[in-house]
């Protein structure tokens, strides 16, 4: 894992995807590559992981969906719910660019959509962010939105120790400083 890569803010992460979808001076607007990091950071997977998906992936289980992959990085088998917004998210960008149930949907390369978030971060004056940033944002909001639950987190990122799913989370240095400044006492 690279060290330097850091966890995205929300801010962040909207005004990435938006500049990539809209454009700016220099740079086209690419939707594939925004939607490939729209679901990394709402699905949690590794772009690897992303960038190996088709349509026919996701799957109807009753009233929901699920995605049934083998991770490539780790060789783990993972099975876990598509929340519908993103399953319905995914058909409609496959039914707007004719990608058929079976075909990859997104025949790009890391290396391309690493090189796209580049240009946009750039632009956009940020340091130290790549694909991954996306898998820790995901990270970090289940972690603050499930009463900070790390063992959660572990098991939807399928770590093998709390220690490691803990470097993921961007609010570690943050929560320190707030814990340090709120025990001042003074008398």
């Amino acid at each position: 894992m690279n060290k330097k890569t850091t966890a995205l803010t929300t801010e962040q992460y909207i005004e990435i995807i938006t500049t990539m979808k809209e454009g700016f001076c220099g740079c086209r607007p690419n939707e594939r590559i925004a939607t490939t990091l729209v679901l990394e950071a709402n699905l949690g997977l590794r772009i690897s992981d992303i960038l190996r998906l088709h349509l026919a992936d996701i799957v109807r289980d009753g009233d929901r969906f699920r995605l049934d992959i083998v991770e490539q990085k780790t060789g783990k088998h993972r099975v876990f719910t598509v929340p519908l917004v993103i399953q319905q998210y995914v058909e409609n960008y496959c039914l707007r660019n004719g990608i058929k149930p079976t075909d990859l949907i997104f025949p790009i390369t890391e290396r391309a959509v690493q090189k796209q978030i580049k240009l946009v971060c750039d632009y956009l004056g940020y340091n130290g962010i790549s694909t991954h940033s996306f898998r820790k944002w995901y990270a970090t909001e289940i972690y603050k939105n499930n009463g900070y639950d790390i063992t959660l987190v572990q098991r939807l990122l399928q770590h093998s120790s709390a220690a490691v799913t803990q470097r993921y989370i961007g609010l570690e240095p943050q929560r320190i400083e707030q814990a340090i400044e709120g025990h001042a006492t003074l008398i």
